[in-house]
């Protein structure tokens, strides 16, 4: 089959490529001529454990191409995704549709044969209608077909998901968009992965309903591990019985400063405005977007107490600064609020991260970027783990205690324990929901 992709952003490329991947010719789409120029030089502008290798493979097999021209990537397509962002619009926490609705109307005015538009972003319900009335009014001789096909990829793990989801969401109004959609997706069929067929607004409500239930597992147990800090009780033993429930599951109970990312906020954001237009207001989605501003803001307390209550004129390392690791995206990331209260309050700030200098350099103005952990350390009153990349997790605490001016350590990520930051040399420890010292 020929697939238009709109957009090469995160879900853009990543969906390009495992279709191109599946043996359909795609072209991508976008109107940053930078963009494209990096990826026709084999460039990827995103950081995704594996995506440059799969994208040169399927280049080279001429499935996969990059344009600036959306009419001739349509040529002959019999679908098109629209992938482009869906940010939240200022002001009123609603996604705003522009560039989805600017999309549609490019895609009707270009395009000559039957077509099924699929919309890949994430939208609020009752998008795809719209985008059947925008395409319908730009070109009412043109025969289409409008489907939801929301995307469940995790940053740093994408391909993976792509090629071997828990499901495969299609909402879709036509049997003829069915077969489309079918054969677009007939190899992870053939493996039997699940194919949810539904209707456009149910698929619609899937994506936001499963993001703010996954935002309330986490916003839980942040809320449990502050009370766990008051009784004495340890966060991580109570996630582990929690999680050994079959009907609770042990996934997204990991205790931390709070969710961020691209998806996440975003998108309890736009579930809780859609349920005020709609006078059924969502409760507990609000509650959790309350609780997660406050869990950020409970982090920097534990940050000032164990900094004798002042930033300032102390040098402060922090490590991982990304919302979380395997990923360059700083989207809504905990740090972007807890970093500049560091740096606000005086502080002189150093900041590793394997992946995070690229845009946190804009986003993180006056801190002095460390390639090494032990660097950043050295001399330092505190450090603070933010991230848990990979290359934090078996640090040589003796190593990083001896080098530090006075050796305190804010492990906000449960890396490491109380016991194993004593016996490294630590005067001081705190974590979320346990036990701490100093």
């Amino acid at each position: 089959m020929k697939i238009a992709m709109i957009g090469t952003g995160y879900v853009g490329l990543v969906s390009g490529v495992c279709f191109s991947d599946f043996g359909h010719n795609v072209v991508c789409v976008d109107k940053d001529q930078r963009k494209i120029d990096m990826l026709e030089r084999g460039e990827v502008p995103i950081y995704e454990p594996g995506l440059d290798a799969l994208m040169a493979k399927n280049v080279e097999a001429g499935r996969l191409a990059f344009t600036l021209d959306l009419a001739s990537a349509i040529e002959g397509a019999e679908a098109v995704f629209i992938a482009v962002g869906t940010p939240t619009r200022r002001g009123d926490g609603h996604a705003d549709l522009t560039y989805v609705m600017a999309a549609a109307e490019e895609i009707a005015r270009a395009a000559k044969d039957y077509v099924v538009i699929v919309t890949k972003s994430t939208v609020p319900v009752g998008t795809n209608r719209k985008v059947r009335e925008v395409v319908a009014a730009a070109n009412p001789e043109l025969e289409f077909d409008v489907a939801s096909n929301p995307e469940f990829l995790r940053e740093g793990a994408a391909i993976d998901d792509f090629m071997k989801p828990d499901r495969v969401v299609v909402g879709v109004e036509s049997d003829r968009a069915s077969k489309v959609m079918s054969e677009i997706y007939r190899p992870l069929y053939l493996r039997d992965f699940p194919i949810v067929t539904t209707d456009l607004e149910s698929a619609e409500m899937i994506k936001y309903a499963a993001n703010a239930f996954l935002a309330t597992k986490i916003t839980f147990i942040n809320e449990i591990a502050a009370l766990c800090e008051k009784v004495g009780a340890d966060v991580k033993q109570v996630s582990k019985g929690m999680g050994m429930d079959n009907r609770i599951g042990n996934k997204f109970l990991h205790a931390g400063p709070g969710y961020g990312g691209s998806c996440f906020p975003k998108d309890t954001k736009a579930l809780a405005r859609i349920g005020q237009e709609h006078a059924s207001p969502m409760y507990i989605t609000e509650a959790v977007i309350a609780v997660n501003e406050d869990m950020k803001r409970r982090m920097i307390e534990k940050l000032q107490d164990l900094c004798d209550g002042s930033f300032n004129g102390k040098t402060i390392a922090v490590l991982g600064v990304t919302f979380k690791p395997n990923t360059d995206d700083m989207r809504d990331a905990p740090s972007l609020t807890i970093v500049p209260a560091l740096v606000g309050g005086g502080a002189k700030v150093r900041v590793c991260d394997p992946q995070g200098q690229h845009e946190g350099e804009v986003l993180l103005p006056g801190v002095q970027w460390q390639d090494d952990p032990y660097d950043a350390a050295t001399g330092a009153d505190l450090i603070v783990l933010l991230t848990e990349w990979n290359e934090f997790r078996a640090l040589d605490l003796g190593k990083i205690a001896e080098s530090m001016t006075r050796p305190a350590m804010a492990d906000l990520r449960n890396i490491y324990n109380a016991t194993v930051a004593r016996d490294a040399g630590f005067v001081a420890y705190d974590s979320v929901g346990r036990i701490g010292f100093s």
